[in-house]
């Protein structure tokens, strides 16, 4: 993987993302077909992320990747509160035991583990791989292939229309943890606020679909305008980096 990684960034990311998403499809399948919750996926996620952390370690990538310290103002980001809120969604209708213990403990096992390799093949490695060529183009790229990626819940039995609104609200999350990640150089707030989404989903309520609508629309309002917030707020990147951007790309800079 490591020469993949210096022959091309992107192809090397797309490797992580297609293997992602084939391999815990299928895991999701097979753990359905045995009748237990995400009993094959638990396990595969765990070696999926120390898989994730052995190549991040070998080759010392933790600052590149975001697995280091917040860089920024707190007060600048309002102290991560809007990601509070956001980290709440699950909760917004109600708290319900919708499984088994063994079965909710699995699932938060699969969640926890899916919320990090998620940040990090898509703010991490695709994201880091295209931002020196055209920062607003891996900034899209970055978030409308997150969001993309929901469709295969389709394939997990999920209903048409709430995988599109999920595929919507999904994208400007993943809008929103781009810019924190790109202004703020740690994935750790992003980390973190997607393994609180993943895991407390096992308590959600079913809502109506009017309740699902309102629920996209109000998420994708906070993501956006709080991600507008950060841009507006917070410096750019050091004259180096920013000088060195410009002269590869051309481009103008976020």
């Amino acid at each position: 993987m490591y020469r993949l990684y210096k022959k091309n960034e992107l192809n090397f990311s797309l490797v992580w993302i297609i293997s992602y998403v084939v391999l815990f499809s299928l895991s999701d399948s097979l753990s359905t077909s045995l009748g237990m919750l995400k009993i094959i996926t638990a396990p595969v996620s765990i070696i999926f992320v120390l898989l994730i952390l052995g190549f991040i370690k070998k080759y010392s990538l933790w600052g590149k990747y975001g697995l280091c310290s917040f860089k920024g103002d707190l007060k600048q980001y309002l102290y991560f509160i809007p990601l509070v809120l956001i980290g709440s969604v699950s909760l917004w209708n109600g708290v319900a035991m919708n499984a088994s213990i063994t079965e909710t403990a699995l699932f938060i096992v699969s969640m926890v583990c899916v919320g990090f390799i998620e940040e990090i093949i898509f703010r991490g490695f695709l994201f880091k791989a295209m931002y020196r060529d055209n920062i607003k183009l891996a900034v899209f790229i970055s978030s409308i292939t997150f969001g993309i990626g929901h469709i295969v819940n389709l394939l997990n039995g999920e209903d048409l229309i709430p995988t599109l609104l999920q595929v919507c609200y999904a994208t400007a999350i993943g809008f929103l943890f781009t810019i924190i990640f790109y202004k703020g150089k740690s994935l750790l707030p992003c980390i973190v606020t997607h393994e609180v989404i993943n895991s407390l989903s096992i308590f959600s309520v079913n809502n109506s679909l009017m309740g699902t609508v309102i629920t996209a629309v109000v998420l994708c309002v906070i993501c956006i305008a709080y991600a507008l917030w950060i841009l507006r707020k917070t410096h750019r990147p050091d004259k180096d980096e920013e000088g060195a951007v410009r002269r590869k790309s051309g481009n103008k800079l976020i």
